[in-house]
């Protein structure tokens, strides 16, 4: 049966649960699964999503601004009453009257110094770099899950072996009793093994802790509910060397990186908003077009109806408006200026980003590679160490060995088998971020 470990917030939890007896009706997530459940609940990716959206609605309004006229209409009504002027006989007298207007206008940016077609563009790189943000979101969480989950599945394994060496100390003390009682073994012997199993126990205490603790990490990084439980795959992974150069991962992640693409899209947004701060020293048109129409009635005189007076008083308007700019107090030349800075800025940034993420892949690569050192010599040091303990434990059923020596020797078997788990995790972890810099994705290595 594959070997699981249940995993919930609230800790009461038998050491007996974790193992291959765990319950069948919890469901095994694997790392994979632990990592796509993180990115469907994260808080981080949820916000990311609104971001998004924000850019989305920027990009459509830079659309809609760049290619449609605005419209407005208006409506309105007086009713005026007391002294007033005859236009026709410019005397004064008293008159009430009613007047009802109706209106609607267009209006449409010609040129603006191409203001509207860069902000469309500029909106559409926002849009990208939000969407790679949030791409990047995801990865950091993946490679916080994946981290946790390795302690998790270390700290497991390390409680199962402690727990064999427990079983096996405790029939070595036993037998060692009954040695003694027959005076083959002295009392200082059997203490000698007690202190061991003591030793043991202790280690076996503080693992789980320690497991524990990771099992509340991974449990926030997924957002997992606090109330429920789920279990973990505990399948020791196999490791496997990878064949692309670095050169060839450098190369790749200078071109392709999430911090270099963004790093590049915000040089190019700053370039482009540069020139559109430099055409607006030049003149803007625009073209603008009217329709209205309107209503009077004044009190004590006949006058048409509403229909026909609608219809004989529309009156339409079409024009043209050219706008020079002539002193502005330098607001223009100021604004060139501070866009040059940003350009500037954005291009040393740029730099930078290459610059990081190239000794990032470099630094990665090596790491790789002496994790994989590191995990086959532990795995040769493993080899030898358990031949030596399985040595060490027929000679000391026999006899044939101090109690302090078999310890000595369980010590070490335990150092070994601990460095060769940590040593495996360490590698896949270091693998798994030279695959991300190469273009996979996380979630897609597995």
């Amino acid at each position: 049966m594959q070997k699981q470990l249940i995993i919930g917030i609230m800790m009461a939890i038998a050491p007996s649960t974790f193992g291959a007896n765990a319950s069948d009706s919890v469901r095994t997530m694997t790392l994979k699964d632990c990592m796509e459940y993180a990115i469907s609940n994260s808080t981080k990716i949820r916000i990311s999503e609104t971001t998004v959206d924000d850019a989305r609605i920027a990009r459509r309004d830079a659309i809609l601004a760049a290619f449609t006229p605005s419209v407005n209409a208006g409506a309105g009504a007086s009713y005026s009453f007391g002294h007033n002027t005859d236009w026709l006989t410019n005397t004064k007298i008293d008159i009430t009257t009613f007047s009802n207007d109706y209106s609607i206008s267009a209006g449409i940016t010609l040129f603006n110094g191409f203001q509207a077609v860069n902000n469309m563009r500029v909106s559409k790189t926002a849009l990208a770099i939000s969407r790679t943000e949030q791409e990047q979101a995801e990865a950091d969480i993946c490679l916080a899950v994946m981290e946790a989950y390795y302690n998790v599945v270390y700290y497991c394994r390390l409680c199962q072996l402690f727990d064999e060496q427990i079983a096996t100390a405790r029939t070595a003390l036993d037998k060692m009793r009954r040695q003694e009682e027959i005076g083959q073994k002295s009392r200082a012997d059997v203490i000698q093994l007690e202190a061991d199993l003591a030793d043991r126990e202790y280690d076996l205490v503080s693992t789980r802790q320690m497991r524990d603790e990771q099992i509340m990490t991974l449990s926030d990084l997924m957002f997992f509910p606090m109330d429920e439980q789920f279990a973990v795959d505990t399948t020791m992974p196999l490791a496997t060397a990878d064949n692309q150069t670095e050169d060839e991962i450098v190369n790749y992640a200078l071109g392709n990186n999430p911090s270099v693409k963004i790093a590049n899209w915000r040089a190019e947004n700053a370039r482009r908003e540069l020139s559109t701060a430099r055409w607006q020293l030049l003149p803007h048109l625009s073209a603008n077009a009217s329709l209205s129409t309107g209503y009077s009635k004044r009190s004590g005189s006949d006058a048409q109806s509403f229909n026909k007076q609608i219809r004989d008083n529309v009156g339409e308007n079409i024009g043209l408006s050219l706008s020079i700019p002539i002193f502005g107090r330098l607001n223009r030349y100021s604004e060139i200026s501070r866009k040059r800075n940003s350009y500037a800025r954005a291009n040393a940034e740029l730099d930078q980003k290459n610059r990081e993420t190239e000794s990032a892949v470099r630094k990665a690569f090596n790491d790789c590679r002496t994790a994989l050192a590191a995990y086959q010599q532990a795995c040769k040091k493993t080899e030898i160490q358990q031949e030596a303990y399985q040595l060490n434990q027929k000679r000391m059923e026999q006899g044939l060995i101090s109690g302090l020596e078999y310890q000595t020797a369980v010590n070490n078997y335990l150092k070994t088998k601990s460095d060769d788990m940590k040593s495996l995790f360490t590698y896949l972890i270091k693998q798994s971020v030279l695959k991300y810099y190469s273009g996979v994705e996380y979630v897609n290595q597995l």
